[in-house]
C-alpha cells in the first residue's frame, strides 16, 4: 500500500513547527530573510512571500520575492508589512518566480509604489524570466486573458463537453487580467545559473519548466536556503498542466527533468515554498514527487488499456474527489499532461474520434497507423 499524504509529510522536517506569520506581519526564517503569508480566495488558500535584506547602488532596503494577486486585502496587508517589517527602509526591487497571478498580481503596484519619482529617481524594478514576463504581459493585456473561446475549444477537444462548464470557461476571458490588471513595462531578466547579489549574499537562479513557462527558483549556498516557488511544495504536488496555447506540450517530462536540478543541493537545505511551511528534506520530497507521478502514470495507462480515454475520462482516476469548475480546469490540464507523457513516451497513441475528442489507447489496440 502506498504511504498516505500524512505519512509522506512526516518524513519532512518543519523547523518552525506550526508557527505562521500573522496577517500583515512577518517571521524571520534565516538571517536577512522574512516570511510573509497572504490569504487567497481559492481552494489553495494562501501564498508565501519573502523579504530579503538588500543593498542596491548604495541604497539599503529590501527585495520582495512574489506579490500575491491584485486585490484590496493583499494591498492592505502589504501596507501593514511596509509599516511594521521594513525597519524604515524601502523596497528596492521585486523578484517574481513566475507569471501565475498569485505570484505577479501586485508586481506593477509594488514597483510603482516604491519607485522614486522625478528626475534621476531610482526605479523599483521587476526581475523575472523573459518568458514569464512576456506571457504575463500578454495575459494582462489580451482580450482573451488565457480563457475564452480558445480555452473552451481546447477543453472540449479533450472531452469536457458539459455545456454549462464550457459556457463558464468562455466567460472567463477576463480571469487573468482581473487578478493581474497590469505588468510593469520594463524588467530585469532572470536566467538559469545567473548569480544575484542580494544584500551580502549571492543567490543562484534555477530554471524550472512544466508548471510555468520559465519558473525561477533562488538558491543561496551561504544561507543554505532555497526559495523554491511552486516547483517543490511540501504537502501538495505542483500543478503540471497542458494549456490551449501549447496544446501538444509534454509538460510532465519538463517538470520531472527540472526536479533533477535540485538534487545537487545539500540535503539540509531549508526550502521556502510558495505554499505550505518552510521545510527540510528536499531530496526526500523530490523522490516523493517522482513516485507520485510514476504511480499516476501507471493508473492512467491502466485506464487506457481498459478503454480509449480522453482527459475528461481520466479526471476520476487522478482526482477521485468532487471538483468545482476552478479545480476542474486545473485537473483537466493535469490529465492532458499525464496522457501526453505516455503518448510522447510511445506507451499510448492518440486519435481524434468522430465527436472531435482526442482519446488515447495502447499502441497495439489503436486503429491509427502509429
Amino acid at each position: 500500500m502506498n504511504p498516505s499524504r500524512e505519512q509522506l509529510e512526516a518524513r519532512l522536517h518543519y523547523p518552525l513547527g506550526d508557527a505562521l506569520p500573522p496577517p500583515g506581519r512577518a517571521l524571520v526564517v534565516a538571517p536577512g530573510v522574512k516570511w510573509i503569508r497572504m490569504a487567497l480566495p481559492f481552494a489553495l488558500d494562501h501564498i508565501n512571500l519573502w523579504l530579503l535584506r538588500d543593498r542596491i547602488d548604495g541604497r539599503e532596503g529590501w527585495t520582495v520575492v512574489d506579490c500575491c494577486i491584485a486585490h484590496d486585502d493583499a494591498r492592505a496587508q502589504w501596507e501593514s508589512v511596509f509599516e511594521h517589517e521594513l525597519e524604515g527602509l524601502p523596497i528596492l526591487r521585486v523578484i517574481v518566480t513566475h507569471m501565475h497571478p498569485d505570484h505577479i498580481g501586485l508586481a506593477d503596484w509594488l514597483c510603482a509604489r516604491w519607485s522614486q519619482q522625478g528626475s534621476g529617481g531610482q526605479a523599483c524594478r521587476l526581475w523575472i524570466s523573459a518568458t514569464d514576463f512576456t506571457m504575463a504581459r500578454i495575459g494582462s493585456q489580451s482580450t482573451t486573458g488565457f480563457g475564452g473561446e480558445s480555452a473552451a475549444a481546447f477543453f472540449a477537444a479533450n472531452g469536457l463537453n458539459d455545456p454549462e462548464s464550457l459556457q463558464k470557461i468562455r466567460a472567463r476571458a477576463s480571469y487573468y487580467p482581473s487578478l493581474v490588471p497590469a505588468v510593469p513595462s520594463q524588467y530585469r531578466r532572470l536566467m538559469d545559473g545567473m548569480a544575484l547579489t542580494i544584500g551580502t549574499h549571492t543567490w543562484r537562479c534555477i530554471s524550472g519548466y512544466g508548471h510555468a513557462p520559465e519558473h525561477m527558483a533562488l538558491h543561496c549556498p551561504e544561507l543554505g536556503v532555497l526559495i523554491s516557488g511552486d516547483m517543490v511544495l511540501p504537502r501538495i504536488s505542483t500543478n503540471v498542466s497542458v494549456y490551449d496555447q501549447e496544446p501538444e506540450a509534454d509538460s510532465l517530462a519538463l517538470f520531472l527533468d527540472s526536479l533533477e536540478k535540485y538534487l545537487p543541493l545539500p540535503a539540509g537545505t531549508l526550502v521556502l515554498p510558495s505554499h505550505g511551511k518552510p521545510f527540510t528534506g528536499l531530496h526526500e520530497r523530490i523522490q516523493q514527487l517522482k513516485d507520485h507521478h510514476r504511480d499516476r502514470l501507471a493508473e492512467v495507462l491502466q485506464a487506457c488499456e481498459e478503454k480509449p480515454c480522453s482527459a475528461a475520462d481520466i479526471l476520476p482516476v487522478l482526482f477521485p474527489r468532487a471538483l468545482d469548475l476552478h479545480q476542474t480546469t486545473f485537473a483537466m490540464g493535469e490529465a492532458v499532461a499525464h496522457l501526453h507523457r505516455l503518448w510522447m513516451a510511445g506507451d499510448l497513441v492518440r486519435e481524434r474520434s468522430a465527436d472531435g475528442v482526442w482519446r488515447f489507447a495502447p499502441r497495439a489496440t489503436s486503429t491509427v497507423n502509429a
